[in-house]
């Protein structure tokens, strides 16, 4: 009986390291398919064009062979042609409009996310969970489909002309009609749901009202969730293309995704500078990268609390 235990205690162990082995090397795959393109940009950022071009490619460079000179033609002025005596890429100008659109479009996201979340978890209404499943029932449909609608839409209000576009009329194009979202709805009124109905009876008895026992009970007890849908929505902001792309009639209004994609390539030639535009990409990635390690605490609380529950 003794061997017996003993065989199955050694076969359970082997199946368990086994296992482990498995998915260790499951998420060291996906880790390092993930790091592959940083470390490809990094790399490039530092090479000359003869190296970028060079077949089979380089995979590996000494610090001494490094052309930092990519980084610093980025802030220089053009001497000559239709751009002179502009910067060869305009970062702060599309980093101030990056940054601005950004600001905007997460705080009015944040705000109607909060007030339709809380509406949903603990307002009583005639329709709220058929117009709840609806909103959901949109998460199905993918964006692209939206922008032509949102198109009409800002084309109706005047913020879109190819002439007489103004730079405040860009960034209320590019802000307004994303100013929502259902995911972010769905995601912390899990977390609202979770908060106990007894402390919403007893803050109602001391004759608290909706809109107070939100902002002073909900909102600090749901905030690592709000904190999160910050981020992330600073984060889509940054990155958007498609539709700043779109939108923008004047290069001087576009947003720093977009700038990388043009900035670089000449257009006598075709010839793109991949090691300048990997330098300037770097230096976009960066503040992401920066924001994401220091809220990244808030980030992993946020994920666990919001749950799947209700």
């Amino acid at each position: 009986m003794a061997e017996v235990y003993v065989k199955n205690e050694l076969s359970y162990k082997a199946k368990k390291t086994i296992f482990h082995i498995l998915v260790y090397a499951f998420l060291i795959l996906i880790t390092i398919s993930v790091l592959i393109p940083f470390y490809w940009m990094l790399l490039t950022s530092v090479k000359t064009q003869v190296m970028i071009e060079q077949v089979p490619p380089l995979l590996f460079l000494k610090p001494a062979d490094w052309e930092i000179n990519n980084y610093k033609l980025l802030f220089e002025v053009v001497q000559s042609g239709p751009r002179r005596g502009q910067p060869l890429f305009p970062f702060f100008t599309y980093m101030k409009n990056t940054i601005l659109v950004s600001v905007i479009t997460t705080v009015g996201t944040t705000i109607t996310t909060i007030l339709a979340a809380y509406a949903f978890a603990r307002l009583r209404f005639k329709g709220s969970n058929l117009v709840f499943v609806i909103l959901i029932a949109t998460m199905m449909i993918p964006g692209e489909i939206f922008i032509l609608t949102n198109f009409l839409t800002v084309y109706r209000l005047g913020w879109y002309d190819v002439f007489n576009q103004t730079y405040w009329d860009a960034v209320l194009a590019m802000t307004i009609p994303f100013m929502t979202s259902v995911f972010y709805m769905f995601y912390l009124r899990q977390t609202f749901k979770q908060i106990p109905n007894e402390l919403y009876f007893a803050a109602k008895v001391d004759g608290t009202t909706d809109f107070q026992y939100l902002w002073k009970i909900m909102v600090p007890v749901a905030m690592p969730t709000i904190v999160t849908i910050i981020i992330l929505n600073s984060m889509g902001a940054w990155n958007a293309y498609i539709w700043p792309n779109m939108i923008a009639t004047r290069d001087e209004y576009r947003l720093v995704s977009n700038g990388l994609r043009g900035a670089f390539t000449d257009s006598s030639t075709g010839r793109t500078d991949f090691g300048q535009q990997m330098a300037s990409a770097v230096l976009v990635t960066v503040p992401l990268l920066i924001l994401f390690f220091v809220f990244r605490k808030q980030i992993m609380r946020g994920v666990s609390r919001s749950g799947i529950k209700g």
